[in-house]
């Protein structure tokens, strides 16, 4: 297909303002849908933040700032935000039956020539292509948190996925500066499958006394070159958002490594969700 030039992100929130984010960075057109004007307007804020400390570093400049934000509206209604898109990425909640749903909506509103990308870190392309009439042109973009600083992509092609989709969907991720990796729809991908087997064993090792959450992270710091021990990036991506991945990969899996310790399940439990919550394995 031509030059991707309008996209549209569905969801504002901790992924979806990202996404939109480094997309009007690169030249696009960008329209940032939620489901009120509330959350859009959260997610234009968060963007600014971004912005504006990027200028505090000296990693963006004033110029550059405003051509972003010029680039970004905002909309409440999904037909509103994907009329005329070149490429439509999803990055609500990872719920099966959610995407499922923005999916059968987004397919009767978007041109017939878009690109519709899940962002899902874990779920079946496939299963959620489903939905649209042309299962050909969905994709999975896996971005990850924080968006504008992180340099990978997953992109994931579905049984049905063209080549032509899985192609565009790898020269726009390099088009926003990242560095894409090319993944067949399998539960968990790369990075989710290794890396949530990575954390629950960390969570096993706590919940057994092995060491500190402090310690099991430097282990894996100081001692693997990670840039993140995985008990501060589990509190980073939100122990609720981990659990769920976890019990997905478990069930689909049938293997024991992904099985969520209790000590998981009884934190988020009690709200220790991580950062977010102000309490994880760290306090925040």
């Amino acid at each position: 297909m031509s030059r991707i030039e309008t996209v549209a992100v569905l969801g504002a929130g901790t992924m979806g303002h990202g996404i939109a984010q480094v997309s009007a960075t690169s030249g696009c057109t960008v329209r940032l849908y939620d489901i009120n004007e509330a959350a859009v307007a959260g997610g234009l804020d968060r963007i600014r933040g971004n912005l504006d400390k990027g200028i505090a570093r000296g990693k963006v400049t004033q110029a550059s700032r405003d051509t972003t934000l010029a680039n970004l509206s905002t909309a409440t209604s999904i037909r509103e935000a994907v009329t005329g898109a070149d490429l439509v990425i999803e990055a609500a909640p990872e719920s099966m039956e959610l995407k499922e749903s923005i999916f059968a909506e987004v397919d009767a509103a978007a041109p017939a020539h878009a690109i519709l990308a899940t962002n899902t870190s874990s779920l079946s392309i496939t299963q959620i292509a489903a939905v649209a009439k042309d299962p050909a042109r969905f994709v999975g973009m896996h971005f990850f948190n924080p968006v504008h600083i992180m340099g990978l992509v997953e992109v994931v092609w579905g049984a049905e996925t063209s080549a032509a989709t899985r192609d565009t969907a790898v020269d726009f991720a390099r088009r926003l500066g990242k560095e894409p990796i090319v993944v067949r729809d399998a539960p968990g991908f790369a990075s989710s499958r290794l890396g949530i087997v990575l954390g629950m064993e960390a969570i096993r090792m706590v919940e057994q006394g092995v060491a500190s959450p402090e310690d099991i992270d430097k282990a894996m710091e100081l001692g693997y070159r990670h840039p993140m021990g995985p008990l501060k990036l589990t509190d980073l991506v939100g122990l609720d958002v981990r659990l769920g991945i976890a019990e997905y990969l478990h069930q689909t899996l049938g293997s024991e490594a992904f099985a969520p310790p209790a000590l998981l399940r009884e934190m988020v439990a009690e709200g220790k969700l991580g950062k977010k919550s102000g309490q994880g394995f760290y306090s925040w």
